[in-house]
This record gives structure tokens, C-alpha cells and sequence, in this order.
């Protein structure tokens, strides 16, 4: 059975994440930003298949699995490094 949406985020935010994503709020965000990039065509930087997972879905296990690198600007927003992709 496939499990929904709200239950993969809630799945997913429960794990241990880096010290820098110090809220769902932040994780949310730099996933949304990463999922972007992978619809237009980034690569996946862990091992999963793109055709079996949403990008959405990547994209979170990518920010809790820390192979997504950004840097928090000085007004408190994100930016993932790869932004210009």
C-alpha cells in the first residue's frame, strides 16, 4: 500500500536531519527548491529510481541524507548552492 504524501513528510522529518535544518518549516523549503531543480532536469545525488519516486520525494531524502549543500543568507532565508540550475 502506498503511503500518502503527509505520511512520507511526517516519515521523513522524524529522522535525524543535519544541525543546519533546525525546522520542518526550513526543511520544507530547501526540499520545494531541490524538487524544483530535479524537474527540470538535475540528477538524483543519492541511489534511487527516478522513475519510481516523485521528485518530492528525492528531494527530502537528499536534504536528510545531507548531499545537498546550501548556505543560509543573512535576512534568514536559504539558498541551495546550486540555485542558478
Amino acid at each position: 500500500m502506498m503511503a500518502t504524501v503527509h505520511e512520507e513528510l511526517n516519515e521523513t522529518t522524524e529522522q535525524p536531519q543535519s544541525p543546519e535544518i533546525d525546522s520542518k518549516y526550513r526543511l520544507i523549503i530547501l526540499a520545494a527548491k531541490r524538487s524544483k531543480q530535479l524537474q527540470r532536469g538535475a540528477r538524483p545525488r543519492i541511489e534511487i529510481d527516478p522513475a519510481k519516486h516523485r521528485p518530492t520525494r528525492i528531494a527530502l531524502e537528499e536534504i536528510v541524507q545531507g548531499t545537498v549543500p546550501f548556505h543560509m543568507r543573512a535576512d534568514g532565508d536559504e539558498e541551495s548552492d546550486e540555485a542558478g540550475q
